[in-house]
């Protein structure tokens, strides 16, 4: 990937984790924080932009997405650490920097463990689990705009809530952020991520392609639970399945659809609120252009 520039009409069913969707008009994956800021100031590229991680968070419908699609993963992925304070790039995934705090005796980032994706889509959508969030940590962010031009914000410059980020500015994204994580030399943070990790294998379907939890959790109750008592799992839609191990994860069982995968998010939607009357919140974020 690092050797990439920039691609025509590349097929994006490589750069996300449920492995499906069409091609961007252009594909672009920068090699550093400078190569982007270069790019990004010769303003000679398609827009809109889109910018992805690993693309763990995402449906790309099956007609691409136009404008151009910026990859950070394996590009943006420095990590600066100090005895008070931790700056990591958006593009480093989320298991790498919980694994590097803990070498380092932080305490307070083992959950990241669990979050497929990377930082920069944890800052986006204010990931979390195990009882922790993203901006819980976060003290201040870089962001870069469509010229190119870095901002410092602020943490209280953000509308933050459950998955949810309000930027201050829309046509800006998350290059970096500086996290107050604390060091702990006694902490034995490496055993609490091989717990969260085992979680993870004993409860979720990482032998699929599948984009993590499809639905957010409603107050009060868990999406997955919802769905299982709707008598969801193992609903299919072509090559795409409702997990039987977890029922807020949909997995492509070998050349699905982006259209499988929708069609079930639509009826999971209609069956949940039928049967229970509570809307369900999409977590995933679906992106792109139906195919003509």
């Amino acid at each position: 990937m690092k050797n990439i520039l920039i691609l025509k009409n590349e097929s994006l069913n490589k750069y996300n984790s449920w492995r499906v969707g069409g091609a961007a008009d252009t594909l672009f994956v920068p090699k550093n924080l400078e190569d982007l800021k270069n790019f990004l100031k010769k303003e000679q590229y398609l827009k809109p932009l889109t910018f992805i991680g690993l693309g763990s968070n995402i449906l790309v419908r099956d007609g691409g997405i136009r404008g151009t699609v910026i990859v950070m993963y394996a590009a943006l992925n420095e990590i600066h650490i100090t005895d008070d304070s931790v700056y990591v790039e958006a593009g480093i995934s989320c298991a790498k920097i919980a694994k590097n705090l803990a070498k380092e005796h932080f305490v307070g980032g083992e959950f990241f463990a669990g979050i497929p994706g990377t930082i920069g889509g944890a800052l986006a959508m204010n990931s979390g689990c195990y009882g922790s969030e993203t901006w819980n940590y976060v003290t201040k962010v870089n962001m870069i705009d469509e010229e190119g031009n870095i901002a410092l914000r602020l943490k209280n410059e953000f509308s933050i809530s459950y998955r949810e980020v309000v930027k201050p500015k829309f046509n800006e994204w998350f290059v970096g952020a500086w996290f107050n994580f604390k060091r702990d030399i006694l902490a034995d943070s490496e055993s609490k991520i091989k717990e969260y990790l085992n979680h993870r294998k004993r409860t979720q379907p990482l032998n699929w392609p599948t984009a993590g939890s499809t639905f957010r959790n409603p107050k009060d109750t868990f999406a997955a639970q919802l769905i299982e008592e709707c008598g969801l799992k193992g609903f299919r839609v072509g090559n795409a399945e409702v997990s039987d191990k977890h029922a807020n994860f949909i997995i492509n069982l070998g050349d699905a659809t982006a259209k499988d995968i929708e069609s079930i998010i639509d009826h999971i939607e209609s069956e949940v609120f039928r049967k229970k009357g509570i809307k369900l919140e999409r977590e995933v974020k679906i992106l792109g252009d139906f195919l003509s």
